[in-house]
């Protein structure tokens, strides 16, 4: 359905709404009736003529709108169509349905709803109900309310991407012309920097001296070091890694790490050394599934209980911790490895399918921070990639 507005400010002669009865019509001697179902005309004067025209209509209602129409084009009003606009809360249930259906973790589900509910209640204070109502300018005003609720820049960089991310999906659906802009966020925190190689076997040696009354513990903390430098994952991608994921390529003869990331769903496959996928087979956890995680409780729960594991071996190989992130600096030695083997920026990021995305970032950093200088760890296993 189409709605005509009009806008202009030119004088129009007055136009009068008449009837002309059909015989028999108990009206017919009021051509102004309104009670009757009669065709209706529309009558004016214009430069000292009279003029007459179908309303094409019976009803008085309708002829006032054909009234109202020929009275702006009279005047040299434009009408300016706009269409119907897509509700911004049905938009925002579909887009969360098309992220549950793409298998996007709960907790970042919960990511989506809780901030595009604020998206909602804002528009709805500035009377904005549809997506076409989305504009740079109302964004503009949206993020200023975000230091509020997220303190830490980093995190409102985040939020940024997931309102692109809806406003992309928005896009693609035509609810929208084009995407709006959204204010830029800078990131305050310093960011992730991978290891050197010195900095990486330390890690290794000293998971024997701080889980050294515990070998069991030990042997899967350094596992899970190794999983995590040689194929690029997140720790939780790395700790919910099934033993099925870690498959033999006879045909190449090497070890692949096949897995999704728990995040976006997007499909990874990664070449390891073999050392380490024997290292990983070998792992015992009690679960023949997982070759980390017991199966039993939350991803997220065993995901922070380990990343605690991490930060204290940083801490007891004296490794500065530039950010609470430290596990992303095994991503980040990953990515940096490769680029220095000469393994094209394109063709890493392709292969990995944004397993390293946040590592190649810190690759392009490298080149231009004083005194970074990141390993050049090389197995057999990178020949021929």
């Amino acid at each position: 359905m189409l709605n005509l507005c009009y806008v202009g400010c030119m004088d129009a002669p007055l136009i009068t709404i008449f009837v002309r009865h059909t015989p028999g019509c108990k009206y017919a001697g009021d051509e102004f009736s309104k009670r009757c179902n009669c065709r209706k005309h529309l009558r004016w004067s214009q430069g000292g003529k009279q003029y007459r025209k179908k309303a094409g209509t019976r009803s008085w209602t309708g002829a006032e709108e054909a009234k109202r129409r020929l009275d702006d084009q009279l005047a040299g009003r434009k009408p300016a169509v706009v269409e119907e606009g897509q509700a911004l809360d049905a938009a925002i249930k579909t887009f969360i349905q098309d992220k549950k259906n793409q298998g996007i973790t709960e907790k970042v589900i919960d990511k989506y709803e809780r901030e595009l509910d604020r998206l909602r209640d804002y528009c709805a204070a500035q009377c904005v109900y549809t997506v076409q109502g989305l504009t740079r300018e109302l964004l503009t005003g949206y993020a200023a309310t975000w230091d509020k609720h997220y303190p830490a820049s980093l995190t409102r960089s985040k939020v940024r991407e997931r309102l692109r991310s809806f406003l992309r999906y928005g896009y693609q659906a035509e609810w929208l012309t084009r995407i709006p802009q959204v204010s830029k966020v800078q990131v305050e925190q310093d960011p992730t920097m991978p290891l050197t190689e010195a900095e990486y076997a330390k890690l290794l040696d000293t998971c024997y001296a701080t889980f050294a009354d515990d070998r069991q513990k030990c042997a899967r903390v350094h596992a899970l070091l190794q999983l995590m430098r040689w194929s690029g994952l997140a720790i939780r991608d790395a700790l919910t890694i099934q033993r099925s994921g870690i498959i033999h390529d006879d045909k190449k003869k090497l070890y692949r790490i096949v897995t999704s990331r728990q995040k976006t769903g997007t499909h990874v496959s990664v070449p390891i050394p073999a050392d380490v996928a024997q290292e990983l087979l070998t792992v015992l956890n009690g679960n023949p599934r997982y070759v980390f995680w017991s199966g039993n409780g939350l991803e997220e729960s065993v995901t922070k209980n380990w990343a605690k594991y991490i930060a204290q071996l940083f801490d007891d190989a004296e490794i500065p911790k530039v950010c609470y992130m430290v596990s992303h600096r095994l991503r980040d030695t990953f990515a940096v490895d490769l680029l220095q083997k000469g393994v094209p920026k394109t063709k890493a990021f392709k292969r990995m399918r944004k397993a390293v995305t946040t590592g190649m970032r810190a690759g392009r950093r490298d080149a231009s921070v004083k005194g970074i200088k990141p390993p050049i760890l090389s197995l057999s296993v990178h020949r021929g990639r």
